[in-house]
């Protein structure tokens, strides 16, 4: 080890000061860059022995040397994770069909000594046609009493989940006959219960499923709306893994063709447009990455859930539109100002798309620790949140024009808004003339935009309680031109000036009743737009990435794509190209080419026990 680390020591220096040289004097760039290739090419191969003899052992390590398309390609397949059965001595079992009472339990075995298993407890003396069910009496090999009578059904390796042979028994789902056959398979040399997730884990090493893949299966297992459900089944189906591996082939080429061009440029007939040609590609593969990257993070909410807040202060209706969204006394109500003083969850199914939605405090100024305490965990959680829903209470509203307040609603909503700390500019003249434009009429709506408040709905409650001349007010409104009006407003105290006739998608504006439940219908519809817009339509266009580890390497690939491009003639490409190896080794963290035992662990502790 001692030997080892002070020749890579040496090799660094002795490239370091070359590469000195060849910068600061042209005249050595012929004499010298070959001999950086091959110092540059031994580094490596010293690298990767040091490192798999001091470190802690991995499930692939990256070879980094590329020269010619031919060895490059080969060099690549080494980092496939295709470990082979072999590498798993133990015979692994478990109940895959959940636990507790059931019609059908399904318990599932996968290793070297699933013949046995067949020949001692399901007593075939010929193995079984693959993949069809045969109806066996099951029994204990220690004592021979029978367990049960069901389907047993063989997968030989490789045509199997994990890629080794495979057994399922198909019993019935009572928990003594479940506790029998797994106290008899424990009984079995070699066998033992499976970890959790560790049946896909044997897949993703045997080269059955790779990383994206991996996690596509274990999205849709935690899938639990119909939307989440496409886009786990489209990321399993392998239209993620497609996407990758297409720009790492890319990159391996570009990559090929760079060193190619290196080692050959003078002794052979390689042209200097092949330079040109590697920086194209990257520049398309730069926009591509790019694009998936501002994707608005449509996957990862969609994955996650969407996160709703309701805002408001003290007895506006906060938990009572909670409640009636959520179909259940999720949080108390009652007619005491400050009641709710945490914050409030509860998950949803809105349309097909994840929901978690959040009640709290009421946003006031108050002397009590506890309430205090509340207002700035829901100014926090408003922060945080991808939709902000906005409760007033319309009776303020009646009350003021009740006192001879003139105060148009576009003018109460947005006073309303500003005590609650939402906003706090001032409304411009120009957003004045919009303020008292007339309400009624639908071909008055300003053609303006503003993306910050896009996805801010403002509720105003308690409908049922306006009445007489306030109510015929609300009716005559057309809600289009309110959405304008008081979007227009929130846009002209931002202090931000917006081009002409650009397209409008300001805050949505409407009137509700929690207790009747009137309006209702027209709010999730409004929030139902919203939710599409956010997350998107999974099975349209190119799949969206839905883990932040997929943005983080792919950060970093966009990074050193830009550092490549940013290459002139007068740099040295053998620097240059130590950028795309980086880009193909992160590609390569993303589909699992190069990963970590830690990775691994991460991955797969989320799956349940028998997956």
């Amino acid at each position: 080890m001692t030997v080892i680390g002070h020749s890579l020591k040496m090799l660094q220096k002795t490239c370091k000061q070359l590469i000195e040289k060849l910068l600061s004097n042209e005249s050595y760039v012929r004499n010298i860059r070959r001999l950086i290739c091959l110092q540059h090419k031994k580094l490596h191969i010293l690298t990767y022995i040091h490192n798999t003899r001091t470190r802690k052992p991995m499930v692939a390590t990256t070879n980094q040397s590329f020269t010619q398309s031919s060895s490059l390609v080969k060099n690549e397949n080494k980092l496939d994770i295709n470990t082979s059965t072999s590498s798993h001595q133990s015979t692994i079992f478990c109940l895959s069909s959940g636990k507790g009472k059931c019609g059908i339990a399904v318990i599932r075995v996968s290793g070297q000594a699933c013949r046995q298993v067949l020949k001692d407890m399901a007593q075939f003396h010929h193995m079984p046609i693959p993949r069809q069910a045969v109806l066996r009496k099951i029994v204990d090999s220690g004592n021979g009493v029978v367990i049960d009578k069901g389907l047993v059904i063989f997968f030989p390796a490789p045509h199997s989940f994990t890629g080794e042979d495979c057994v399922e028994f198909h019993l019935h789902g009572g928990p003594a006959v479940v506790s029998a056959l797994l106290c008899a398979l424990h009984s079995i040399p070699g066998c033992r219960e499976a970890h959790p997730g560790e049946f896909t884990k044997r897949a993703f090493m045997n080269g059955k499923l790779d990383m994206t893949e991996v996690e596509g299966l274990g999205d849709l297992i935690h899938a639990e709306t119909e939307v989440q459900r496409r886009q786990a089944l489209r990321q399993m189906d392998g239209d993620l893994s497609q996407l990758y591996q297409g720009w790492r082939a890319d990159i391996i080429k570009c990559v090929a063709d760079l060193e190619a061009f290196i080692d050959f440029s003078e002794d052979q007939d390689i042209e200097e447009h092949v330079v040109e040609s590697v920086k194209s590609r990257v520049g398309k593969l730069r926009l591509e990455i790019s694009r998936h990257l501002h994707d608005n993070r449509q996957g990862e909410r969609l994955r996650d859930g969407v996160q709703v807040v309701i805002l408001g202060e003290p007895n506006v209706g906060k938990s009572s539109l909670m409640n009636a969204l959520s179909q259940r006394p999720a949080a108390i109500v009652t007619d005491v100002a400050g009641t709710t003083r945490d914050i409030i969850e509860t998950h949803l199914n809105i349309a097909g798309y994840p929901v978690l939605l959040s009640d709290t405090a009421g946003l006031r100024d108050t002397a009590d620790k506890v309430e205090k305490e509340g207002v700035i965990r829901a100014r926090k959680r408003a922060e945080q949140a991808d939709v902000k829903v906005v409760v007033l209470d319309l009776q303020q509203w009646q009350n003021c024009k009740n006192n001879n307040r003139k105060s148009s609603i576009t003018e109460f909503v947005i006073s309303q808004i500003n005590s609650l700390g939402l906003q706090l500019y001032q409304a411009s003249a120009s957003s004045l003339q919009i303020l008292n434009a007339d309400l009624s009429d639908s071909d008055s709506t300003p053609q303006l935009v503003d993306e910050e408040y896009c996805q801010t709905i403002i509720v105003l409650n308690k409908l049922d309680l306006v009445q007489g001349n306030t109510l015929e007010d609300l009716k005559s409104i057309d809600n289009k031109v309110l959405n304008c009006a008081v979007g227009s407003c929130l846009e002209a105290q931002s202090g931000r000036e917006l081009e002409p006739n650009s397209p409008v998608d300001f805050p949505s504006v409407c009137c509700v009743s929690c207790t009747t439940g009137e309006g209702m219908q027209e709010f999730l519809a409004i929030l139902e737009s919203k939710l599409k817009i956010m997350c998107g339509d999974p099975l349209a266009g190119s799949p969206s990435l839905t883990q932040a580890r997929h943005r983080s390497h792919l950060t970093k690939c966009l990074a050193d794509l830009e550092q490549f491009g940013q290459m002139t003639p007068a740099d040295d490409f053998v620097i240059a190209s130590e950028a795309l190896r980086r880009v193909l080794r992160e590609i390569g963290k993303l589909t699992g080419k190069i990963t970590t035992e830690e990775i691994l662990d991460v991955i797969f502790r989320d799956f349940c026990i028998g997956k």
